[in-house]
């Protein structure tokens, strides 16, 4: 360890978060490796470390012999002040040596809110914060990740995005990087090589112009690079890379448990939803190989709970199976088995009782919409009898939990909606009264409301978000309709939300407002701790941009719009058209029911969906 390292971290909270050493980490020889990759988590330990996506990847480029793969985490403040004060580097953590040893520098990018981050691991590096200014072929500098499905903010800081699902993609870009480090080519050699990889997207190939009014005019692919980026994804999930000896983090992280990912994408298509719709089509694990799975991996870490991912846990066909065969290993030794991103729906007394057999956790629904209308407009597919009938089952059952996710903003949202929320929340607590097993233990109801934004790639991407003040009109309008002691309303801030949705649908003019912002002390801003909203919008003012245009402007279906590059595999006509449900309250049939021909088929090859 680094004698600077070791007089710093005596002085700086959980230093566990610092030093390397856990269990089932993976070290090699950096002698016997031909590429050292530095995986960047732009964001504190317990975040990347509870993040399944960076612990696949992670081992799936450490299951290539010429490679070591290292973590790197974003330092917390006073680490952040204290390395700067002792002249320490940012590091990574397997083996402790700064990144300037390193041959690629990866960033997993899951929010908008990380790419002031990004920015300040780059230059912590100490490397050019642009890609331009970083002419040498090494340290590539990429990205992949949820928010690169618009890459444009961030196209003048990496060298390229990787789109889509990076357990193959990856193992290929990294491949022609060797042949190309030991082949001595060019930055830009390598770079028109590697667009011509499936999935990967090379800003610097991309000519963008705009209009007077501002909208982009055209985007024009040089070089030999396509002309649209498709997403990459993996078909079979039951043989793709798995890790089941992950890393066991050597402090409390977020989710401190085994992480079973049952499937990708959604059956359900709410149109507010950029996951459901750029993950799809749907791909699912057998049962067998999840227990599989899942035994194995708390055998090699110890964990005492698991967890069951995916955009709609309960949507899982072979649910009641699966949790009987991880229950018949997990209830005799009192590991606990939880269900995130339950539909009110599908819940059922069977699945209820096999939650509880070790340890019951609260009940947690999406609803969304204050009103039945507003959730057809949305797809949401929920009824108020559908949660009444879950909340009477869990009440019954023993539950006194229950918290309730709403969005404020919605297209077509209306006063009476909101309003809806309380008296939604009224009549689940006249259900507890009605229906509890136990009332001496009381019930606690949470109403949660975050502000709709806007999202690429999704049916509502052309719609505009309503401003602060707005939301904040409407936040005060449901705070002053829940008149009940046991209804709890927490609301997400307004400023962040304004700012990600700034971001979300940005286009390349916002790099200079993000290196603004960083210069300017932006770093990890998706904590309040360190967010500040003037600072954004000082920066925007500063570069004659405009909130309001990125932000609270209706698109036109026609508008170019800057990531009109990157096909994520659903068609234009098909958003739409969903977009155009909407106005009407039009349900469209789950996939189970009914194939929307949304277009994502065609990445399958051969496959078939599993919705």
């Amino acid at each position: 360890m680094d004698k600077r390292l070791e007089r710093i971290l005596p002085r700086v909270q959980k230093p566990a978060r610092y030093t390397g050493g856990e269990y089932n980490q993976i070290l090699k020889d950096p002698e016997k490796v031909d590429l050292r990759v530095a995986f960047c988590f732009p964001d504190t330990y317990e975040i990347g470390m509870s993040n399944l996506g960076m612990s696949i990847l992670y081992h799936t480029m450490n299951s290539l012999d010429c490679v070591w793969c290292e973590r790197v985490f974003a330092p917390w403040g006073d680490m952040y002040e204290e390395m700067k004060r002792a002249g320490l580097p940012l590091y990574a953590l397997e083996s402790g040596d700064s990144l300037d040893r390193f041959d690629a520098l990866a960033f997993s990018i899951g929010y908008e809110m990380a790419y002031t981050t990004v920015l300040d691991m780059i230059a912590q590096a100490g490397l050019p914060l642009r890609s331009a200014e970083r002419t040498a072929l090494l340290p590539l500098v990429f990205a992949g990740g949820s928010a690169c499905v618009n890459a444009e903010p961030m196209a003048d800081f990496l060298d390229l995005f990787v789109i889509g699902e990076g357990e193959e993609m990856n193992n290929e870009l990294l491949a022609l990087l060797r042949t190309a480090k030991a082949e001595g080519w060019s930055k830009r050699d390598f770079l028109r090589r590697a667009a011509q990889i499936g999935g990967v997207y090379v800003p610097s190939l991309y000519e963008i112009s705009y209009k007077p009014d501002g909208t982009v005019a055209a985007i024009t692919a040089k070089d030999g690079a396509p002309a649209r980026v498709t997403k990459r994804i993996v078909v079979d999930l039951d043989s793709a890379p798995y890790p089941v000896s992950p890393i066991v983090p050597s402090t409390e992280v977020v989710h401190d448990r085994v992480n079973l990912e049952l499937f990708r994408g959604c059956v359900r298509g709410c149109r507010f939803c950029q996951a459901g719709y750029i993950y799809r089509p749907i791909r699912a694990k057998k049962p067998e190989t999840l227990v599989r799975q899942g035994i194995e991996a708390l055998k090699n870490t110890g964990h005492e709970d698991v967890t069951l991912l995916s955009l709609s846990t309960s949507d899982y066909r072979p649910l009641p199976g699966l949790c009987d065969g991880l229950l018949d290993y997990c209830e005799s030794r009192s590991i606990g088995l939880s269900l995130p991103s339950l539909r009110a729906d599908n819940f059922s007394m069977e699945i209820m009782e096999k939650l509880q057999k070790v340890r019951r956790s609260g009940l947690t629904f999406a609803v969304e919409g204050g009103s039945q209308r507003l959730r057809d407009a949305i797809n949401k597919n929920v009824t108020e009898e559908d949660l009444l009938h879950t909340c009477a089952i869990a009440f019954a059952g023993g539950w006194n939990t229950v918290k309730l996710y709403y969005m404020l903003g919605l297209p077509t949202e209306t006063d009476e909606d909101i309003v809806g929320i309380a008296d939604m929340a009224g009549r689940i607590l006249h259900c507890w009264r009605e229906n509890a097993r136990n009332k001496n233990r009381g019930v606690k109801i949470t109403v949660s409301t975050s502000c709709f934004i806007p999202k690429p790639h999704s049916p509502f991407q052309w719609e505009a978000q309503i401003s602060r003040e707005e939301y904040l009109r409407r936040v005060n309008l449901l705070r002053a309709s829940i008149n009940s002691r046991n209804v709890v309303y927490n609301w997400h801030d307004a400023d962040t939300s304004v700012v990600e949705a700034v971001l979300s649908r940005g286009d390349r003019r916002l790099g200079d407002v993000l290196e603004e912002v960083w210069k300017n002390g932006g770093r990890l801003e998706a904590w309040t701790d360190y967010f500040r909203f003037d600072r954004w919008m000082d920066a925007m003012d500063r570069h004659g941009l405009s909130v309001s245009f990125y932000a609270e402007r209706e698109r036109d279906t026609d508008e170019v719009l800057p990531w009109d590059m990157i096909d994520v595999g659903v068609r234009k006509d098909h958003l739409k058209r969903e977009r155009e449900s909407c106005y009407t309250s039009t349900l469209s049939p789950d996939c189970r029911h009914r194939c929307s021909a949304c277009g994502a088929l065609r990445l399958m090859e051969g496959g078939k969906c599993d919705g």
